[in-house]
């Protein structure tokens, strides 16, 4: 019987596109209107990856009702689409790597905690859905990052075991999320250095510095997946 194809996973936001920035730039719009001073680039370093309104309820000293949190969210929601609007751009090289993976036989999906209306707000505006055979966002799974939900799912619906998945972050949050679903990882350095990383098979810059044959290397050298940091996870993610 024939091995089972490889998976690539991407998360969205840091990955398929470089939008980070102008994350930050709407939570720290956020947080003036509200009065806070927390450091929305640092915030997001440690947080990336998870849900805004989880991303919220630390940065209050007081309990904030969940109808409040989701308010500030969609606010926070609607700052960053106007700061994006006229700014998306897929990674480069994003298009043309995920042509040739598909050629070379590799399964695609899309692990994301966004919701659906901003998974569209990306991948419809560049054409990218074309290229995943699974999509899989907030609506999809009970628990996001950093539990490994979001990529398991991705997994099964492509019918893939997780030993044969490779996933593609760019968050702490992201990474510790697929070594908890048994999955090896390649880092985007969109938003971190890659010394901030806990175990990647390897960094890149963007998808100018990756080509499928290399990825396919990379999983057979890298055999096991590593054990998710604990110590790390404390350090890094504060009250979860």
């Amino acid at each position: 019987m024939p091995d089972q194809p490889y998976a690539l996973i991407f998360d969205m936001d840091g990955v398929l596109v470089d939008n980070t920035p102008y994350q930050a730039r709407a939570f720290q719009l956020l947080f003036r209107d509200l009065g806070l001073t927390t450091n929305a680039r640092r915030l997001l370093a440690r947080l990336n990856g998870m849900p805004a309104t989880e991303i919220l309820k630390t940065v209050f000293r007081h309990p904030v009702p969940e109808k409040q949190l989701k308010e500030y969210a969609t606010q926070r929601e609607f700052l960053y689409r106007v700061l994006y609007w006229s700014k998306r751009q897929e990674t480069p090289g994003l298009s043309a790597f995920l042509q040739a993976a598909r050629d070379a036989g590799f399964k695609i999906g899309l692990g994301t905690g966004s919701a659906p209306e901003t998974i569209g707000y990306i991948i419809d505006h560049l054409d990218l859905r074309r290229y995943f055979d699974v999509v899989v966002g907030k609506a999809d799974v009970e628990k996001g990052k950093p539990h490994p939900d979001t990529f398991t799912e991705v997994a099964r619906q492509l019918g893939i075991p997780p030993e044969r998945c490779v996933v593609f972050e760019d968050a702490l949050l992201g990474e510790q999320a697929a070594y908890k679903a048994k999955m090896r990882v390649i880092a985007v350095s969109s938003g971190l250095k890659p010394s901030q990383f806990q175990a990647p098979m390897a960094v890149i810059k963007d998808f100018t510095q990756l080509r499928p044959e290399q990825v396919r290397e990379l999983l057979e050298q890298n055999p096991k997946t590593p054990r998710p940091d604990k110590e790390m996870g404390k350090r890094q993610y504060m009250k979860l």
